[in-house]
């Protein structure tokens, strides 16, 4: 989210900050779940180069939402990272986007991932659809897709507080702005407006995770429209694996899966550009009807290690079972997507959602499309609603 202080709260403002001392807050309520995501980045950033100080805030220990890196340690002290959420991504012609895009590059953020995508078939155990190399562009973070998020939170303009999560969220009347509680009641600051990427802000989701209620009033924001309340996900499991040697008879380093009712697509994050060779790390991603079939046996609360154990052996018995000569990996680890991935869009044409009255804005994929261009283009969005916001202050 992001927020405007008041005069209580000139110890954010920015030198950079407009005559009207405002400042935007962004960040995650949920004390679990997604990380610090690309559109709320976005946002920051791009008000931060307006010159309005922003302040982020995250219960997660750093950013990245589904770009998020991960990083774990064998026990012969070995250490891996997996691009367990979005492996990678693709733009269209927007130009907002394809100028972020060229920025990145010219800062080493993002390289371009010049693999051959294909559809691998489980009926004929045969690769089908193989792309022309360079059709389609992709792109990814570099050294992990973290690194954009990273790096536009660390800007000048934007102050970041990660492990600090956001419990509730009051709007006044009498003193035109928010205030902030964390998730145990205490006191974050007053703000004058907010910004969410949050999806389950307004939903009853937020409490079947959290146990916490809702952390803000739906009744009283008529200009956010009620879909916002229950916007259905598509669940799913990564499974991050890691072997001694390359796997020389897989020839396609990305690719989805056809006739599986367990695995939708397969990854090699060793071929990506910048990554370590020392070992070769695959992530594998679920479909989501194996996800829900998990998740209405076990429920949404953080899953067990007993569930994820049982998850990692079946995701990996599947992805052996394509007849490609997987031999065993000696690290093997599930990771739950419970409500990452949004199955429709709610504001196509807006882009974001837009309360011009309580400057609060909601972006985040599920407004645009759910991959990470559609995140972008909603935080650009979210983000010149801010500052046209601010112009009447």
């Amino acid at each position: 989210m992001l927020s405007l202080p008041t005069g209580l709260m000139t110890r954010y403002l920015s030198p950079r900050t407009r005559n009207t001392a405002s400042e935007y807050f962004y960040g995650k309520l949920m004390k679990r779940g997604c990380l610090f995501s690309v559109s709320g980045a976005v946002c920051a950033s791009t008000l931060a180069k307006n010159g309005i100080s922003v302040t982020l805030f995250e219960s997660a220990r750093g950013p990245g939402g589904r770009m998020s890196q991960r990083r774990e340690m064998t026990e012969d002290g070995r250490e891996l990272h997996f691009d367990h959420g979005a492996p990678y991504f693709s733009v269209s012609n927007n130009p907002g986007v394809l100028r972020l895009i060229c920025e990145w590059q010219s800062k080493g953020l993002v390289d371009e991932w010049n693999e051959k995508f294909a559809t691998f078939d489980f009926a004929s155990k045969q690769f089908l659809d193989i792309e022309q190399e360079g059709l389609d562009k992709k792109y990814v973070g570099v050294p992990g897709m973290n690194s954009i998020c990273k790096s536009l939170c660390q800007e000048p303009g934007v102050e970041s507080r990660f492990g600090v999560g956001v419990g509730k969220l009051e709007w006044s009347d009498n003193e035109d702005s928010w205030s902030l509680m964390g998730l145990n009641g205490e006191s974050l600051g007053s703000f004058k407006g907010v910004v969410t990427s949050d999806k389950s802000t307004f939903s009853q989701r937020f409490t079947n995770v959290t146990g916490k209620p809702v952390p803000i009033d739906m009744g009283k924001f008529p200009e956010i429209p009620l879909k916002m309340t229950e916007i259905p996900v598509n669940p799913c499991f990564a499974l991050m694996l890691a072997f001694e040697e390359p796997l020389t008879e897989i020839p396609i380093r990305a690719f989805s899966f056809k006739k599986s009712k367990v695995l939708h697509r397969a990854f090699c994050d060793s071929s990506k550009p910048g990554r370590s060779r020392n070992s070769e790390c695959w992530v594998l991603h679920s479909t989501a009807e194996y996800a829900q079939d998990v998740i209405a046996q076990t429920g949404l609360q953080k899953p067990s290690s007993a569930t994820l154990a049982k998850v990692a052996e079946e995701l990996f018995q599947e992805f052996q079972s394509t007849k490609l000569g997987i031999p065993p990996a000696f690290f093997k680890k599930a990771h739950r997507w419970g409500s990452a991935f949004p199955a429709i869009s709610i504001a196509e044409d807006e882009k974001c959602l837009w309360d011009a009255k309580k400057r609060l804005a909601v972006c985040g994929d599920f407004c645009v499309s759910p991959d990470v261009e559609g995140a972008i283009i909603s935080g650009l969005a979210a983000a010149a609603k801010c500052s046209e916001g601010l112009c009447h202050l």
